[in-house]
């Protein structure tokens, strides 16, 4: 190629194409944007790759929400530096560009409050990792599982197979039970209540025995059986029993309920009801008395 080649394709990536202002515009400022932006997705990519790559040396899933919201932080930040970068490169000046955006950001963030909120908690939830998709946990009286967490919001599933989309702001500002945080150890608690003729000792053995002889108790566990209360109409008893899986929790109660109803069956214990004694005034029962003879005698 000769000089005066070069000196042609020169001229033709220099020539003004249009103008931004006071910005000329030309192919080479346009190459050097796209070549960057390029840059940075590739850059962004590899990062990715090499965080899944990471994680899966680590033992740790890379499919889970919390992982996905870190990639796309990842990307963003990313993305977003090489555009400034770009924007540099070509001349155009971004300051009072992001002069202009911050005052935007104040007056967005004030109308945005809820997002934002929902926002900065997802980070904390997947900084923290006190909440983790498959955890089963207990919010506002409800004990739901985790099925996927995201940046903004955390969609669990109720006892009854519902989807609710809980919001991540939710999960972080109320108190909420963890039963699978450490350990999925979980106590299922029943309630009974015997009559006060019952024999109490024959009542402990049965209720024991029920707990005793649960097939999905924790072996290394034994149930407690205590007596809470005197009730205004029985002898109020609680059974709790261990087991590894909070999410069937009712299943093993429904069972324990069946067992301790037979036991009481077969050993005639009688599970009480509630019952009221209503007393009269002597001068109301001497009013009955005279009702019923008048009854009586026609």
């Amino acid at each position: 190629m000769g000089s005066q080649d070069v000196f042609r394709s020169s001229s033709v990536m220099t020539a003004e194409l249009f103008r931004i202002g006071a910005t000329s515009i030309t192919l080479s400022m346009i190459v050097t944007v796209v070549v960057t932006v390029l840059l940075s997705y590739a850059v962004s990519r590899g990062l990715r790759a090499m965080l899944r790559g990471f994680l899966r040396r680590g033992g740790m899933a890379a499919s889970g929400g919390e992982f996905g919201a870190t990639e796309r932080l990842v990307h963003y930040g990313i993305m977003f530096t090489g555009v400034a970068i770009a924007a540099r490169n070509a001349g155009i000046h971004l300051d009072a560009l992001f002069t202009a955006g911050a005052v935007f950001a104040v007056g967005f963030g004030f109308a945005m409050q809820n997002i934002a909120q929902n926002f900065v908690s997802g980070v904390i939830l997947l900084i923290e990792r006190t909440i983790k998709p498959g955890d089963v946990i207990e919010i506002g009286g409800q004990i739901v599982k985790v099925q996927q967490m995201s940046i903004r919001a955390t969609i669990v599933r109720t006892l009854d197979e519902e989807d609710v989309i809980v919001p991540n702001s939710s999960l972080v500002q109320a108190n909420v039970k963890n039963f699978t945080l450490e350990d999925n150890i979980f106590r299922v608690r029943v309630s009974v209540g015997v009559s006060y003729q019952s024999d109490l000792a024959l009542v402990r053995r049965l209720l024991e025995e029920a707990a005793r002889a649960h097939s999905l108790r924790e072996p290394g566990r034994e149930g407690r059986v205590l007596l809470l209360s005197f009730g205004p109409s029985a002898l109020e008893y609680e059974v709790s029993v261990w087991m590894r899986d909070p999410w069937n929790h009712r299943i093993l109660g429904s069972r324990l309920r069946e067992a301790i109803f037979a036991a009481f069956k077969q050993n005639s214990v009688v599970i009480a009801y509630p019952q009221m004694d209503v007393h009269f005034d002597p001068a109301v029962n001497e009013s009955l008395r005279g009702m019923r003879r008048v009854g009586e005698a026609a």
